[in-house]
């Protein structure tokens, strides 16, 4: 089978690719669709997260296992694509170069059987410039004290628990 996706850089321009490319793959064969179909080198750590509806980060799948424990993530390499993206499943955040945060949403648009001839993966469609820099993320103070406050009001909501 082959996935096709639209991955949308995360800025205010509008910014996307759409890929091909063969279910049978790994995550990290997508990785590096990527990172050539946005023009970057692909030399950066980067990661891929199950996301919902809302564009939550799930689970996450490093390019490489950098815990302290052997085999305690599921890296890129070892992870089918089509096991981590189906028609139930059909998003995934990506991260690439942790130090500048370029951040995509990975969307599943369609599947469909292999054309004769066509190599995959296949860059079906660009549309704008990857920007110099990644996009900045904005987080202001009062944002940071809010999301402070609802944790901390969590925290003692889930202390009751234990009484």
């Amino acid at each position: 089978m082959i996935y096709r996706f639209r991955i949308i850089l995360d800025t205010q321009e509008d910014v996307f690719r759409d890929i091909e490319i063969e279910s049978q793959v790994t995550l990290e064969d997508l990785h590096n669709a990527i990172t050539q179909a946005f023009g970057f080198g692909g030399q950066e750590m980067a990661s891929f997260y199950e996301s919902n509806d809302d564009w939550e980060q799930g689970e996450e799948f490093p390019l490489f296992d950098m815990s302290d424990e052997a085999n305690s993530v599921q890296t890129m390499s070892e992870t089918l694509l089509e096991n981590a993206v189906n028609k139930n499943q059909t998003k995934l955040l990506y991260v690439y170069d942790f130090l500048n945060m370029w951040t995509f949403m990975v969307e599943l648009a369609d599947i469909g059987e292999p054309q004769v001839g066509q190599i995959y993966p296949n860059l079906m469609f660009a549309h704008g410039e990857v920007p110099l820099e990644a996009p900045d993320k904005h987080f202001t103070a009062e944002k940071l004290n809010e999301d402070a406050i609802d944790d901390e009001d969590d925290f003692l909501d889930n202390l009751d628990d234990f009484y």
